[in-house]
């Protein structure tokens, strides 16, 4: 089994679902008692968040870049980084280590593309859904048509993210404006849509909504098992 790093912490409430998940995946697919060799250096959220807000994403890919240092330095043979917002600075982080990064905009892609999508929608932070650095990826690697929420719908499912779920809290009119969200992207063509946030998983679930939903925490955490059995 390869030792897996995990930069987490962004928010910790998912990144308790990536070792969750990672762990029950080893067991699925080893058996008996094993488990995960994995590393995870957990940041505190509250300055990435502030420096994310403020535009500081070159500050931030140094921060990223030295956690990923620390882990390769630990042992770790691969790294996931527990976040879709902080793949913007996934390049820093490549640039800074010689062990892969386990990008979760691959992961994502391949299994949409492996099961026939073509148009899907995609739910995230603000900066997941607005800037190129994850849709671009998704197009032009995987042949994806990309949709996002409108603008007011954006803005509810970014508040949603950082004023809730990154506090461990979950609302049902929060979850009803998720479930409108997505019902409207599916009406603009949307053949499923990913829960690009790795915190959406803990409001949404698939018996939720009709259309198909992929959940990037999961998806990640799955690559990474794959990885690190060698299959």
């Amino acid at each position: 089994m390869k030792r897996i790093g995990i930069i987490g912490g962004m928010s910790w409430e998912s990144s308790a679902e990536y070792y969750r998940l990672i762990n029950e995946g080893i067991r699925k697919r080893l058996g008996g008692l094993h488990s995960a060799e994995m590393l995870m250096l957990s940041v505190d959220f509250e300055p990435i968040e502030r420096l994310q807000h403020a535009g500081e994403w070159e500050s931030l890919g140094e921060r990223l870049a030295t956690a990923a240092r620390d882990l390769e330095r630990g042992g770790a043979e691969g790294l996931l980084l527990a976040t879709n917002t902080m793949h913007k600075v996934a390049e820093a982080i490549e640039a800074a280590v010689e062990i892969p990064l386990l990008h979760i905009a691959d992961a994502t892609g391949e299994r949409l593309r492996s099961d026939g999508i073509g148009r899907v929608g995609l739910l995230g932070t603000a900066f997941t859904m607005e800037e190129p650095f994850y849709r671009r990826r998704l197009e032009e690697r995987f042949g994806l048509e990309v949709l996002v929420p409108e603008a007011v719908q954006r803005e509810r499912v970014h508040r949603v993210i950082y004023d809730e779920l990154c506090l461990g809290i979950t609302r049902e009119d929060s979850r009803e404006a998720y479930r409108s969200i997505i019902a409207e992207l599916a009406r603009r063509g949307a053949q499923a849509v990913i829960l690009g946030c790795t915190e959406i998983g803990l409001l949404i679930r698939q018996e939720d909504m009709s259309v198909p939903l992929y959940d990037t925490t999961r998806i990640h955490a799955e690559a990474a098992v794959a990885w690190m059995t060698g299959d």
